[in-house]
């Protein structure tokens, strides 16, 4: 059986990020990251794609050139945990022994959790950004609407970047009103939220914004199905349980997520229908075993699921680690703390920054609940090259 110091489930922004930042006190070879992929990608840009102001090729990169240098890569699959004997099962049969273990493999997206969405996504007008091969079909869907009802819908349970769903409902409404067909078209916002956004100083800078915009919002109804013959949308109100039908010309889907499977079915799952790795939320040191530890969009943490938010984490996640490892409690606290670039336009983003308990934390000396350029430009032109060449590297 192999045995490793350090054992990285996933190759995506997390486990590269927190294998960059272990090698400051690990070796090369120590440690091992486990990821079937080939690509990894950056995603905050498939909204940019979907808006066509960005390029699919600007997303991706070989998975080989972000791992970091000297460490092991095992292209493969992890079936199942051991925790009481240290031990990960691979898709091959192989067994990996670890000291210490990083769970990391990012989210599972729930594509068949509503009723007939598999069968027309990437035609008829439903799309999705949360797929790298459907992001380019969102704005071929989007610049050739002509009219009518699009809908832009939010789940009920955690999602990756949380604002996603929102941004590219602005960017969509902002091309009607450039293509001059804004007065023919019925704009929805179909959330099973309670509003517009969780922080109240964003959402109240958002709410101007939709009555300026003319947005109809729909709170506390999650979408449940989809009829493409007659392109309605199914959606059931979360308290009454009432069904209600939207017939749509277009409409954008943010699909259910929850933990990859193998982590549901594991030793280290919340043990709920979601089931996340089960972790403190300041520690990110998993709640029975105590060498293990999980990061990003699979953790149980109670914060918005972005890289940004993972920026934060892996340092500090590295360091209790190797406390960890030499026999010491994990002192370095993760304070909740995440990012999100509300785009509201092709020029403007609100930079939504905040902690636990809705704290605001943000990073520049002014109001950043105002939509700006300067905000925009961060999002588009400097935070990609940052996170290609400082994040992944454990520089930033």
């Amino acid at each position: 059986m192999e045995k490793r110091k350090i054992v990285i489930i996933g190759g995506g922004t997390a486990g590269i990020t927190s294998a960059s930042r272990l090698l400051k006190d690990f070796k090369a070879e120590d440690i091992v990251i486990i990821e079937p992929a080939d690509v990894h990608y950056y995603q905050p840009l498939w909204t940019l794609v979907g808006a066509g102001v960005a390029t699919l090729e600007e997303t991706v990169r070989p998975m080989a050139s972000v791992i970091p240098d000297g460490v092991l890569w095992k292209k493969e699959k992890v079936t199942s945990f051991k925790p009481e004997e240290n031990i990960v099962t691979l898709s091959s049969g192989d067994q990996i022994q670890y000291e210490m273990l990083l769970v990391a493999p990012g989210i599972q997206i729930d594509w068949n959790k509503i009723e007939g969405l598999t069968d027309t996504l990437g035609k008829n007008g439903v799309c999705s950004n949360y797929d790298f091969h459907q992001a380019g079909y969102t704005w071929e869907t989007i610049n050739s609407f002509t009219g009518g009802t699009a809908i832009f819908t939010f789940p009920s349970n955690p999602i990756k970047c949380a604002g996603a769903p929102q941004k590219i409902m602005w960017l969509a409404e902002e091309t009607f009103r450039a293509k001059g067909i804004r007065d023919k078209s019925r704009v929805i916002f179909l959330s099973a939220g309670g509003s517009i956004f969780g922080i109240p100083k964003y959402k109240e800078s958002l709410e101007k914004l939709v009555k300026e915009r003319g947005i109809e919002e729909i709170y506390h109804y999650d979408l449940v199905k989809i009829d493409s013959d007659k392109k309605i949308a199914f959606a059931k109100n979360l308290e009454s349980g009432e069904l209600m039908e939207i017939k749509f010309d277009m409409i954008h889907v943010t699909p259910p997520m929850s933990a990859p499977d193998f982590i549901k079915e594991s030793p280290l799952s919340t043990g709920d229908a979601l089931g996340y790795v089960d972790v403190d939320k300041y520690t990110m040191q998993h709640n029975i075993y105590p060498n293990v530890f999980s990061i990003g969009d699979a953790s149980s943490l109670p914060a918005s699921k972005t890289g940004a938010a993972i920026r934060k984490q892996a340092p500090l996640c590295a360091k209790n680690m190797f406390q960890v490892y030499a026999g010491q409690k994990p002192t370095h606290l993760y304070n909740g703390y995440a990012s999100c670039p509300l785009v509201v336009d092709r020029h403007h983003v609100i930079l939504a920054e905040f902690g636990y308990d809705g704290k605001i934390m943000e990073t520049f000396p002014f109001d950043q609940a105002k939509p700006r350029r300067s905000m925009y430009f961060l999002k588009k032109e400097l935070l990609p090259p940052m996170y290609w060449n400082l994040m992944l590297k454990g520089w930033a």
